[in-house]
């Protein structure tokens, strides 16, 4: 018997074309994980009116099996973060990402969760959400189109759909699985302190170039 390894892409479309479908558990376990994301019910500005409306019937997030937005954060495994994050709220944000369970994914979404977008010089707006949180996705725009958000779905998926399963999110065995409390902000005597997760963030380093 050969090896399934050995059998190529073009072995599987001839097969497939006459009724037999080659597959195996771990393109069975991630097909499953990948079409099944549920996002969080959550938005903190106008980001999220444009993510509420690719849940409605003109863009249908239906069709990549994400329709199910949950109000509970341990029902949900893909937290949107959409809109404007100020520091006040940053606690709130890690404290819901906390509570979600494993595997889970991070997308932010717009100019301002990903560096603060126009408030970014404000005093009381965090520079990005990748400060606290393990972002998986960055989705540009001010806001961004539904389409946008659809599209950084579908990479979503393509990313879960490749991950093996012995190093999977979920899988204890996983030497790089990410803490499952991260740091909680607090408000310090003059910003919220640390100032950021050390683990998971760190200033870039500026270039010759960069400083001239």
């Amino acid at each position: 018997m050969s090896d399934a390894s050995q059998v190529t892409q073009s072995d599987r479309d001839e097969m497939r074309r006459n009724g037999i479908l080659v597959t195996s558990i771990q393109e069975i376990y991630n097909w499953g994980r990948s079409h099944s994301v549920w996002p969080l019910q959550f938005g903190l500005a106008c980001c999220a009116i444009e993510m509420i409306a690719a849940s409605m019937a003109k863009y249908d997030i239906a069709r990549f099996g994400s329709e199910v937005f949950r109000p509970s954060p341990r029902q949900a495994d893909l937290l949107i973060v959409s809109g404007t994050v100020t520091k006040k709220m940053a606690p709130q944000v890690v404290r819901i990402w906390n509570l979600m369970p494993e595997p889970k994914f991070c997308i932010a979404m717009g100019a301002c969760a990903i560096s603060g977008g126009p408030f970014k010089q404000g005093y009381n707006v965090l520079k990005g959400i990748d400060r606290f949180l393990p972002v998986d996705l960055y989705i540009p725009g001010c806001p961004p189109r539904p389409e946008a958000l659809l599209h950084g779905l579908i990479e979503l998926q393509k990313r879960i759909g490749k991950e093996p399963m012995r190093t999977s999110r979920l899988s204890p065995a996983a030497g790089d699985s990410p803490a499952k409390t991260y740091v909680l902000p607090e408000f310090g005597e003059h910003d919220i302190v640390p100032p950021c997760n050390p683990a998971i963030w760190k200033a870039p380093e500026l270039t010759g170039l960069d400083r001239t």
